[in-house]
């Protein structure tokens, strides 16, 4: 009589669970939260695109699309954390040049940054400022780079540390210029922005959406955009190209990201969410205002771009010589 009642509960049991799993599988996605890592710390580029695209994406998806901070260890806290959640739709994240490209040539990373992840949606571009302290006698990058030329080693460059896009693009222009500028790596980016302001360096590399409103204020003189063509949110400051380095360019990227395995059903879901994002004037607008170039790709044009990416920074890694940590 026990056996028969405990062979009863096990295939009660078992029948429950074999629906609960079904269930789970017919569910509607997304049916519960959805948590939107961003391996930076809050206030940067990076929370301003994550929390305008998941305000969005909450709306369209009714359910909540939580931005959750995870910074630290450049960007690999918070990457390997979604690199290592389940596949299931239900933790993304806002990958980057630091935590997909620059770092693949830097660090020993605990995941891989291209068979860790699926590739959802490049989702914008944005350019670095070139930099000076008010008090900088010269207008232009030819001005900075003769400056260079009567002083080797005298004219300072800060950035959030070593290997990051403001290191690489001071080293890429002291190269490409020939010239001899000494790096003095700050502890994250608003110290290094701090270290701008009050006078303790020469120069900077800041993002277009951070430094607009210093250059503004007078706080910060810009000489230059990183990108290849003129920002629109600065139409009149030329490219470092125009100003006299052709060929110079370095970008900060973003691109949304799922564990590797995530179904390409939720992918294209999610895919289709940032474009209808995206395309909303009031989500896209200010971001545009504030020189984000909003892309919005395809997983496709993502997988390419950032293949692309790492092979440039593992040449310029390589021509700086700096070595994996």
């Amino acid at each position: 009589m026990k056996r028969r009642l405990f062979s009863l509960v096990a295939a009660l049991a078992a029948l429950s669970s074999a629906a609960f799993v079904a269930h789970a599988a017919d569910a509607p996605y997304p049916d519960r939260p959805i948590k939107f890592v961003v391996p930076f710390p809050p206030g940067g580029v990076t929370d301003r695109i994550a929390r305008s695209l998941a305000q969005k994406m909450s709306e369209s998806m009714g359910q909540p699309v939580v931005v959750e901070n995870k910074p630290g260890a450049g960007a690999t806290i918070g990457t390997d954390f979604v690199a290592r959640s389940k596949p299931d739709g239900y933790t993304i994240l806002l990958g980057a040049h630091a935590s997909h490209a620059i770092n693949v040539s830097l660090m020993k990373l605990p995941y891989d940054a291209v068979k860790g992840f699926e590739p959802v949606s490049l989702l914008a571009t944005v350019p670095n400022m070139l930099l000076v302290r008010p008090t900088f006698a010269g207008n232009s990058l030819r001005d900075l780079i003769a400056e260079a030329k009567k002083h080797p080693g005298k004219l300072t460059y800060t950035s959030a540390g070593v290997g990051t896009s403001g290191h690489i693009a001071g080293s890429l222009l002291a190269t490409m210029a020939g010239v001899e500028l000494l790096h003095v790596p700050a502890r994250g980016p608003a110290q290094a922005v701090q270290d701008a302001l009050g006078g303790h360096v020469d120069i900077l590399f800041d993002s277009t959406a951070l430094s607009l409103p210093l250059v503004n204020s007078g706080k910060l003189k810009a000489l230059a955009v990183t990108s290849q063509q003129r920002s629109p949110a600065v139409p009149k400051l030329p490219t470092m190209a125009e100003a006299g380095l052709p060929g110079y360019e370095v970008l900060l990227w973003f691109g949304l990201y799922a564990p590797a395995g995530t179904p390409p059903a939720i992918v294209q879901r999610l895919h289709a969410e940032t474009v209808k994002a995206f395309a909303d004037a009031k989500v896209r607008g200010p971001l545009e205002n504030d020189g984000v170039d909003v892309v919005a790709g395809t997983p496709q044009q993502l997988a390419e771009f950032q293949r692309a990416e790492i092979a440039k920074y593992a040449k310029l890694v390589k021509d700086m010589g700096l070595r994996p940590e």
